[in-house]
């Protein structure tokens, strides 16, 4: 009497392609961490761009000069709160300024999301 073997997978073979398994998922999952993270960032830079946008805008908008310098502020844009600085530097040109607007997400934060600037000539507004 011939006795059958019985064909299958043993218990240390198993427990391999499991955790090969496992690492192919974590990595998947850090990937896709990443790229979340990177799509939050430029979304955040690409609103922080528009916010500054306008008040570049509204700085060539207002009458007064020389522009105030150290205006602070806050817009809300995609559902979120901004806050922009304005600084006014002066130029070799005395009938000419440059307006910086600084835009962040945190106010107290050191580092702008991102900063524009732009040159406001005396008598155009």
């Amino acid at each position: 009497m011939r006795i059958k073997s019985i064909v299958g997978f043993t218990l240390i073979e198993v427990l391999l392609a499991l955790s090969v398994f496992s690492l192919a998922g974590i990595a998947l999952l850090s990937t896709a961490d990443t790229h979340f993270n990177s799509l939050n960032q430029l979304e955040n830079k690409m609103v922080a761009d528009w916010v500054a946008s306008n008040r570049l805008v509204e700085a060539h908008l207002d009458v007064s000069w020389p522009p105030k310098n150290n205006r602070k502020g806050k817009v809300e844009m995609a559902g979120r709160e901004w806050h922009w600085l304005q600084k006014v530097i002066k130029t070799t040109d005395k009938d000419m300024r440059a307006v910086v607007i600084e835009v962040r997400l945190d106010e107290k934060s050191e580092l702008a999301l991102t900063s524009m600037m732009t040159y406001v000539a005396k008598g155009t507004g």
